[in-house]
């Protein structure tokens, strides 16, 4: 592609072999015109059939770049991604998902026309089949343009902020003049973006129409692999919960934007104790509960619990994590 593409479309790609060709055939089926828009696509070290796949969709898609790095994770990916993007405006998508024929382009005229920063855009939840697909954002009506904030405190006073990086469109200059990045292998990788990302967009819209459809797999792994996981969202709950209380003191002004964070942070934050207990080690679990007391983990929820509901429930998970350090 001689000149800058009007989009740019990044995809982290790891062992997704099943799924990629069903993908990338969405991508090939829009109705945007192949020399507006680009693929970045990050093999992240992929074992499996992905890279030959990305290899033969490369040559008869010439707006599908592949680029190849050392497995680093999700964010690492889209990081790679960002780096090489040459569009005015930036999407997100997961390379085991599908995207309706005709929604870049329709995301793109509403960022064009509205000069947008963000356009925040809807999805369905889709089960393979095993029950019907379910609108991500459902009864909740287009928008006129506006502040991200605004956006993001409707949706948390409603209790129901999806942070989901794929259901947005940004503009590229945006993401670059608040320096945006991913932090490397974190899960739930879009709850800290999202919530930067919205405080600072002055320009928003929402798309009511399902346009991405978020595979939900069967998946059974192995018991290695599943305390291995667990560790690393426990891991990324504490980082996001810590995260999240940075940006009320330091980045939010309106009270009540705190209050609707604050009631983010605890909501979230409040799952830990729950993995915690999933885990298959008990000397593990005994380990953690011990280190959420020593570092304070509870006093910080406790801190930015809204109301006396949450403030019991801090009070109840505290006092079970106390009992459990010792016979766990």
């Amino acid at each position: 592609m001689s000149r800058a593409p009007r989009l740019s479309v990044v995809v982290p790609v790891y062992n997704v072999s099943a799924f990629l060709a069903a993908f990338l055939g969405s991508l090939a089926a829009q109705t945007l015109p192949a020399g507006e828009f680009e693929i970045v696509a990050v093999d992240d070290g992929s074992t499996d059939a992905s890279p030959a796949l990305l290899a033969q969709y490369a040559a008869r898609m010439p707006n599908l770049r592949v680029l190849r790095q050392e497995n680093g994770g999700l964010s690492a990916a889209r990081n790679s991604g960002l780096r090489e993007v040459r569009g005015e405006w930036i999407a997100f998508a997961d390379s085991d998902d599908i995207v309706a024929p005709g929604t870049y382009e329709r995301w793109l005229g509403q960022a064009e026309v509205g000069t947008l920063d963000m356009v925040v855009g809807n999805g369905v939840y889709h089960h393979e089949g095993r029950e019907p697909d379910k609108p991500i954002f459902s009864g909740v009506a287009a928008t006129a343009v506006i502040s991200g904030a605004e956006w993001l405190r409707a949706r948390l006073d409603q209790r129901f902020l999806p942070h989901m990086v794929w259901l947005h469109l940004y503009r590229r200059e945006f993401i670059e003049r608040h320096r945006f990045s991913f932090v490397p292998r974190l899960l739930h990788e879009d709850v800290i973006w999202t919530t930067r990302a919205l405080l600072r967009a002055q320009r928003v819209q929402f798309d009511p129409e399902p346009g991405y459809s978020y595979r939900l797999p069967v998946r059974r792994p192995a018991a290695r692999e599943r305390a291995r996981r667990l560790e690393a969202v426990i891991d990324s709950s504490i980082y996001n919960a810590r995260q999240l209380a940075a940006i009320i003191a330091n980045e939010v002004s309106d009270p009540a934007m705190a209050r609707a964070i604050g009631w983010q942070l605890v909501d979230g934050a409040l799952s830990v104790l729950h993995m915690i207990e999933q885990h298959p080690d008990p000397a593990t679990r005994r380990a953690r509960y011990r280190s959420l007391h020593q570092e304070d983990f509870f006093g910080l929820l406790w801190r930015h619990g809204i109301d006396a509901r949450q403030k019991r429930q801090v009070a109840s998970r505290w006092w079970r994590a106390a009992r459990r350090s010792l016979t766990s």
